[in-house]
C-alpha cells in the first residue's frame, strides 16, 4: 500500500514504516514510495519547523555531516555572522514520508556544530536531561494534547472560525461542528496514522471552530516529533483547504485559548514507576509521582516562562469566564485530583501537566519538565495536600490561607522567575540565556505597541 494515498487509507491499525539500519535501506524503500526529497528538519528556539529539501540521493550526507545552515539566519541558536555552520544531523529512526506531500519525506535533526552536538539546540537539550533518566534505567512517557483554532478571513480581512454555522454559546462535542469541518480533520487524521502515529480521539473544544485530536503518548522525545509533526501537517492541509489552522494560545479574548496538555509517567522497562494501587489519598499515584509533582509545583513559577512562551500566553493563563462560561487553563501553583482548575491534575496512575499551550517548543518545555520532576524526586519533595474543590471560585484570602500561589500573569513575570530559576536554567544549558533575551525584547516591542484598544480609549478622551 502506497503511504501517499493517505486519504485511501482505512481507520483500522496505524500503517507505520519500517525501522531502518542504513541509509541504502532507506533510500531503497522510500523509492519504491514515490519519494524524491528528504526535508532534514530541526527546531528553532520558538519550535518553529525549519528545513532544507535534500534529494533523496544525497539522505547519507544528511545523517554523517548534516545539512548545513547559516546559524545567525536561525533564531536561538547563539551563532554570530562570523560563527561556523550550524549542521543538522538527521536521526534515522525518525525518517517518514509526508503524507500531504507526495513525493517527500522528513527527517529529524539534531543541531551540531563543528562536528558536536549543539548545546543551543533544543532537542539537544532535551536529550541531555533524558539520558539523566537512561541511567537510572528510566524512560519519562508523555502523550501531548494539542489544541488548535481551525479559522479563515471574512471578506473584510478579520479572522473567524472556518465553518460560519460554528456560533454556538457551548460548542463543546458539538455533533455539527465536528461533522461540519470533517473534510480537514479525517485529511489530518489519516495523514498521522499512516506514518505510525495513532490518533484515538478527535473532539471539537470549547471555543468556535477550536479542535483537539489526541494520539498514543510515547517516550518524550518521540513525542516532542510527533508534535512538531502533528502542526506541520496541520497547517499544511488547512492551507490547501483555504483555511488557516492556528496553535495561538489566546486568538478571541471571549474565548478559551489553545492549551497543549502534557501527560506524564515514568516506566523502567517493566511498570509505570508512578502507579500506586495502595495510594492512600486515592489518586492511584506513587511516591515518586507525588515528588515529581513537588518538583513541578517548586518551579512552577519558572516553567510558566518556558511552557507559556509568547505575550498572548498569558491572555490564557488568567482567572475569569469566557463566553461559555467556563475556563480551561490553570492560574495557581496547585495539583488535585481529577480536577481541571488545577495546573496539576492526577487522572490515574500518572500525571497531567496543564500548564503548556499551543506556542511552546515542545523540547524546550519538556527538558525543563524533567528537570523540576528529578529536582522533587532527588529531594524528595513533598506536594503537600491536594486541592479538590474548585479553585476558580476561591478567593484570593482563601488561596493564601491554604498556601496556593498565582502563577506568573505576564511574560516579564516569567522570565524574572526563569532568570533566577538556577536549576532549570542550569539544566537548559545556555539555551536559558538566549531565551530571556529574546523574550525580553519580545516582551518590550509589546509594552511599546499602541494598540487599537489604546487608540480608541484615549485619542479623544482628554
Amino acid at each position: 500500500m502506497n503511504l501517499n494515498d493517505a486519504g485511501k487509507l482505512p481507520l483500522n491499525e496505524p500503517v507505520g514504516v519500517p525501522r531502518f539500519d542504513s541509509a541504502e535501506d532507506a533510500q531503497s524503500w522510500l523509492s519504491q514510495q514515490g519519494v524524491k526529497y528528504v526535508l532534514a528538519q530541526f527546531v528553532d528556539i520558538h519550535g518553529v519547523a525549519k528545513a532544507k529539501s535534500v534529494p533523496l540521493a544525497h539522505l547519507k550526507s544528511v545523517l554523517k555531516a548534516g545539512a548545513g545552515f547559516a546559524g545567525f539566519a536561525i533564531w536561538g541558536v547563539g551563532i554570530e555572522p562570523n560563527g561556523p555552520d550550524y549542521m543538522a544531523v538527521g536521526d534515522l529512526a525518525t525518517l517518514t514520508p509526508v503524507p500531504w506531500q507526495p513525493g517527500v519525506a522528513r527527517i529529524v535533526c539534531d543541531g551540531h556544530v563543528d562536528g558536536e552536538a549543539w548545546a543551543y539546540d533544543s532537542r539537544v537539550t532535551l536529550k541531555r536531561q533524558t539520558a539523566r533518566l537512561d541511567a537510572r534505567g528510566w524512560t519519562l512517557f508523555t502523550g501531548l494534547e494539542p489544541e488548535f483554532s481551525l479559522l479563515r478571513r471574512s471578506a473584510s480581512g478579520t479572522l473567524e472560525p472556518c465553518d460560519p454555522s460554528d456560533t454556538l454559546a457551548k460548542p463543546c462535542y458539538d455533533y455539527k461542528g465536528l461533522s461540519r469541518t470533517r473534510v480537514f480533520l479525517e485529511r489530518l487524521t489519516e495523514a498521522m496514522r499512516s506514518v505510525g502515529i495513532d490518533v484515538y480521539q478527535i473532539d471539537h473544544e470549547d471555543a468556535n471552530g477550536q479542535f483537539e485530536i489526541n494520539y498514543t503518548y510515547t517516550d518524550c522525545l518521540t513525542s516532542c516529533d510527533h508534535y512538531v509533526f502533528f502542526k506541520m501537517a496541520a497547517s499544511e492541509i488547512a492551507n490547501d483547504l483555504g483555511m488557516i489552522c492556528s496553535f495561538m494560545p489566546k486568538p478571541f479574548a471571549n474565548r478559551p485559548g489553545n492549551g497543549m496538555h502534557m501527560h506524564m509517567s515514568i516506566g523502567d522497562g517493566k511498570r509505570n514507576l508512578f502507579a500506586d494501587s495502595s495510594d492512600p489519598l486515592g489518586m492511584g499515584l506513587s511516591k515518586l509521582g507525588y515528588q515529581f509533582t513537588a518538583g513541578l509545583l517548586k518551579h512552577a513559577p519558572a516553567l510558566t516562562a518556558l511552557c507559556n512562551p509568547t505575550v498572548n500566553s498569558y491572555k490564557r493563563l488568567v482567572v475569569g469566564r469566557s463566553l461559555t462560561g467556563a475556563t480551561w487553563a490553570p492560574a495557581y501553583v496547585s495539583y488535585g485530583d481529577n480536577n481541571r482548575s488545577t495546573m496539576v491534575r492526577m487522572p490515574g496512575e500518572r500525571i497531567e501537566l496543564r500548564l503548556p499551550d499551543g506556542a511552546c517548543n515542545p523540547y524546550l518545555a519538556t527538558a525543563a519538565v524533567l528537570a523540576a520532576g528529578l529536582d522533587g524526586i532527588d529531594n524528595d519533595l513533598d506536594p503537600g495536600a491536594p486541592s479538590n474543590e474548585n479553585l476558580y471560585e476561591w478567593s484570593s484570602d482563601k488561596l493564601k490561607e491554604h498556601g496556593i500561589a498565582v502563577l506568573p500573569q505576564n511574560l516579564e513575570q516569567a522570565l524574572d522567575a526563569l532568570e533566577t530559576d538556577t536549576l532549570i536554567c542550569e539544566a537548559l544549558g545556555p539555551v536559558a540565556q538566549e531565551f530571556i533575551k529574546l523574550k525580553r525584547m519580545e516582551w518590550l516591542e509589546y509594552m511599546r505597541h499602541v494598540s487599537d484598544w489604546e487608540l480608541k480609549s484615549y485619542l479623544e478622551f482628554f
